[in-house]
């Protein structure tokens, strides 16, 4: 993991451990509580802070867990998760799948979200940027790292890697589904009156598919461009073009803002970076100007970024040779024979169908090795590389 040291959001002194499930500012200063080894450092949330507190040291982690999992962006309008669900969670997590996870969770539509990420169109486009400007980063940091797709991908290449998401659950979820152990992980709140990492510079920081929630765009940029250093670069995919209708909530920019925001940057169609992938060439930026009717942007910026996009026929777009693949799980076997794709649900449908890099009818087996032979299903995400439990 990268060793970041953790800094109080609200005052930005260093924290220390007082106990092995708080973290502490001095000797008298405010408690933060650990669980499952994630640093829980809302602002705002006091009351959940001092009732987890209260159960860890009671010797009740399950309880606090409890707790953690139930709490939500201020940008979530489902209903509550069902808090007998949640200690049923809790207590068999070892014999549950993601999805059963997601589900339980009450994530919904967020769940199909993160279940079938792997092959919608936007991360394909996140991948894309990160490989066309690949220069080895030995560490990384993702703002928004959501349940750790990016992270498991970096780190199955050799990388470091950390990440921070204002969801304790997501982060949760990375550490036993998708991630795994190694990653450092912490919960804040990015507009929090300090970041609570300590910015030692890491070679590559990201932001994906979520810059555009992000209120002070300014200020948390400059948080990035910190965490990345005087050698480091950044990596920002599927900014909402505020020019165009889109599906999520948020603070959707300009092509006019990413201009300002990023004057040293390359600025993408998100799209042009699927179809990149998906033809195995080298994307072409263009001026935000001429991007100003694209659905959404993403950009590279920062003095260490690979100043030229090279052609995607290798590494992060693409599965390591002798993984096994599985089916898309999105294909469902057709009565005709074969199987067709059959959507979670109609939002997903009208989100992602448009720009989906699959066919819609597939011959294929259940699962298939990732070799030469068989590179180009995985490129088109006609087969693809999940989790062991998934």
């Amino acid at each position: 993991m990268i060793p970041f040291g953790l800094l109080s959001p609200v005052t930005g002194e260093a924290l220390h451990h007082d106990t092995p499930h708080s973290l502490r500012e001095g000797k008298r200063g405010p408690r933060w509580p650990v669980v499952d080894g994630i640093p829980y450092l809302r602002v705002g949330r006091d009351g959940l802070i001092g009732d987890v507190l209260g159960h860890l040291d009671k010797g009740a982690p399950g309880h606090a867990l409890e707790l953690l999992l139930a709490d939500q962006d201020d940008w979530w309008t489902g209903p509550p998760a069902d808090p007998a669900t949640l200690r049923d969670l809790v207590r068999e997590m070892k014999y549950v799948s993601l999805r059963e996870a997601c589900a339980r969770l009450g994530w919904g539509r967020v769940g199909d979200y993160f279940v079938h990420r792997w092959s919608d169109p936007t991360y394909l486009a996140g991948l894309a940027l990160l490989e066309a400007h690949w220069n080895q980063p030995a560490c990384a940091f993702e703002l928004a790292c959501g349940i750790g797709h990016y992270l498991r991908e970096l780190q199955g290449r050799g990388v470091r890697v950390s990440g921070g998401d204002v969801v304790f659950a997501k982060l949760w979820v990375a550490r036993h589904w998708v991630a795994g152990q190694r990653p450092q992980l912490v919960c804040f709140d990015a507009a929090s009156p300090h970041w609570p990492i300590d910015q030692a510079p890491v070679d590559l920081v990201m932001c994906h598919d979520a810059f555009y929630f992000l209120p002070e765009k300014a200020r948390i940029l400059d948080c990035l461009r910190k965490t990345a250093g005087e050698e480091g670069w950044l990596a920002l995919s599927h900014v909402h073009n505020s020019a165009r209708p889109g599906f999520s909530a948020g603070h959707a920019v300009s092509a006019a803002e990413v201009e300002e925001l990023f004057p040293d940057g390359l600025v993408y169609d998100d799209d042009e970076l699927t179809r990149a992938l998906v033809e195995a060439r080298a994307p072409v930026p263009a001026s935000p100007a001429a991007l100003d009717h694209v659905e959404a942007f993403s950009v590279v910026c920062g003095p260490g970024m690979r100043p030229a996009p090279r052609p995607l026929v290798d590494g992060l777009t693409l599965p390591r040779e002798g993984a096994t693949l599985r089916l898309n799980p999105l294909y469902k076997p057709d009565p005709a024979g074969g199987s067709t794709v059959a959507w979670p649900s109609e939002r997903y449908r009208d989100e992602y169908a448009p720009r989906a890099t699959y066919p819609l009818h597939s011959e294929g087996p259940e699962t298939l090795e990732a070799t030469p032979d068989t590179i180009d299903r995985a490129r088109i995400r006609e087969f693809v590389d999940l989790p062991e439990r998934w």
